[in-house]
């Protein structure tokens, strides 16, 4: 397992496994798992040298936190890397009230958006203690996208509250040495640009926006990052699935079934992937960690049999060659850099 150098000052930084764990699988996503699953896949993790572990409050409520806790309290806290996410706190409810979403068997608990500062201090003290440590390496402000928030005008305002407010507290934080990055956790990369114009960020999880199908961040906000030294944690790196299943029927992208646009695009790259005996699903993997503000990809794991299919991914060989027939067919950005 290869790391990288995430900046976190002038002078300091952390060393990210290239490949890390995305904790929403484990909150119980579409489908819920025991505890002793969930145990043996972050053993499973943990074993193969992941070192960099990201949650939120919002995946299975709590769920996903907890779980982290118990998989890494018995480990030294130094030989790992921990990421949560603020702008959601959690209280007590009704059974059939949680709204849970994507997520099942959640605890009866629902999530509340606050992203002042005192709701950023709560959600940073509740999540401590979901997951029984004394800090986490990075703090993420969570969902201020459109994606989430239904529309420009929504994310705007939600923005303007984070960082009236909350991104005080995360400065407050770093500051005292309690993490040691502040960051923001999206959809979009139009919103990570936004707030590169509002704060000082050490890093963004962008969910799905830099990948083998979509690489319009590398027009204007990738640069940004390079010439800042912001560093990128890629999160969805199968764009919801249909690059690690390729263009069949059914195929799920951004949560939803693929459209045909999507569909016909993925079956090209697919085409490209046969013609060179190349698993799509590694080239999706590979592809973001090219680009040097890129610390880290994180692909979701059920299992301990599906962490070693993502190490493996990321590990197979893939020829030069594939990518240059990749750009020759227009299926990449000219300027995307590659392994």
């Amino acid at each position: 397992m290869q790391f990288h150098d995430l900046k976190t000052s002038s002078t300091t930084s952390l060393k990210l496994s290239e490949m890390g764990f995305g904790g929403a699988p484990l909150g119980n996503m579409h489908r819920a798992l025991s505890e002793e699953e969930a145990q043996a896949t972050l053993r499973a993790a943990i074993d193969a040298g992941v070192t960099y572990f990201d949650t939120a409050p919002l995946y299975g409520h709590g769920l996903s936190e907890t779980r982290f806790g118990e998989a890494l309290r018995p480990m030294p806290r130094e030989s790992y890397q921990l990421s949560t996410k603020i702008g959601r706190y959690l209280e007590p409810c009704a059974p059939g009230e949680e709204d849970a979403g994507i997520f099942v068997e959640v605890p009866h608990v629902r999530p509340v958006y606050d992203y002042s500062y005192d709701g950023v201090m709560r959600s940073y003290e509740d999540s401590l203690k979901r997951m029984g440590v004394d800090s986490v390496d990075i703090l993420y402000i969570h969902d201020v996208d459109i994606w989430t928030h239904g529309s420009k005008e929504a994310s705007g305002q939600r923005i303007e509250e984070v960082m009236a407010g909350g991104y005080k507290a995360m400065e407050a934080l770093k500051a005292s040495g309690d993490i040691a990055a502040i960051g923001a956790g999206v959809n979009e990369w139009e919103v990570c640009q936004r707030l590169t114009e509002l704060g000082d960020f050490d890093c963004f999880l962008l969910a799905g926006r830099y990948t083998l199908l979509e690489q319009e961040a590398l027009n204007s906000f990738l640069p940004i990052c390079e010439k800042r030294n912001i560093g990128i944690v890629l999160g969805g790196p199968y764009n919801s699935g249909i690059l690690a299943t390729g263009a069949v029927e059914g195929a799920i992208y951004n949560y939803h079934p693929a459209p045909p646009d999507i569909m016909a695009r993925v079956a090209a790259i697919g085409r490209v992937c046969d013609a060179h005996g190349v698993s799509m699903a590694s080239a999706a993997l590979q592809f973001p960690l090219a680009h040097p503000a890129v610390v880290s990809v994180i692909p979701g794991a059920m299992s301990p049999d599906e962490v070693t299919r993502n190490i493996a991914t990321l590990e197979a060989k893939i020829p030069s060659a594939f990518w240059a027939d990749l750009k020759s067919e227009q299926l990449l950005h000219p300027d995307a850099p590659t392994p």
